[in-house]
């Protein structure tokens, strides 16, 4: 079992340094990507909703 276990742990730091972390821009670069397009997206449900909730308040009067 220990064996196993010694194995696996090998093998993950062999996958490990095969890994290509970003740079400092880049991780920057694509935390603005992320928040604009949140943003962008927040922006466009909120104006769906709020014209979804005056269609369904038009239609039940």
């Amino acid at each position: 079992m220990f064996r196993r276990i010694k194995n696996f742990l090998k093998e993950v730091r062999a996958e490990i340094k095969k890994v290509v972390f970003p740079s400092r821009e880049e991780l920057i670069g694509s935390t603005w990507v992320v928040i604009i397009s949140t943003l962008i997206v927040a922006l466009f449900l909120g104006i769906v909703d709020m014209i979804l909730t005056r269609f369904v308040k038009f239609l039940l009067r």
